[in-house]
């Protein structure tokens, strides 16, 4: 399955629970809750390239399927992190080091 194409966030479910377990701050999280964000992902073979536009702020990754790659989140903090497909090619798992 190819990933290609345009998405627009439709629902987030249990958003909040997850940001705080992951420790963002009540007020970017409140900030966060209403936002509706596209999703723009190119793939080339195991190579994608994906531009998230949330507001007015844009942000670009790419990766390699297998490799680590430096990311960028939406609070500006950069991690390291290996994404792989599922066995189905219909999901990428992100595991974010550190």
């Amino acid at each position: 399955m190819a990933f290609n194409g345009k998405y627009e966030l439709e629902s987030q479910e249990n958003f909040e629970p997850f940001m705080k377990a992951i420790g963002l701050p009540d007020e970017m999280i409140q900030k966060g809750k209403d936002i509706k964000s596209i999703s723009e992902i190119v793939q080339n073979g195991n190579t994608f390239k994906v531009v998230v536009t949330t507001g007015s702020k844009v942000l670009t990754n790419e990766f390699t399927i297998g490799q680590e790659a430096e990311l960028e989140t939406l609070t500006g903090e950069k991690v390291k992190a290996v994404l792989k497909l599922c066995q189905d090619n219909k999901q990428l798992i992100t595991n974010i080091k550190g």
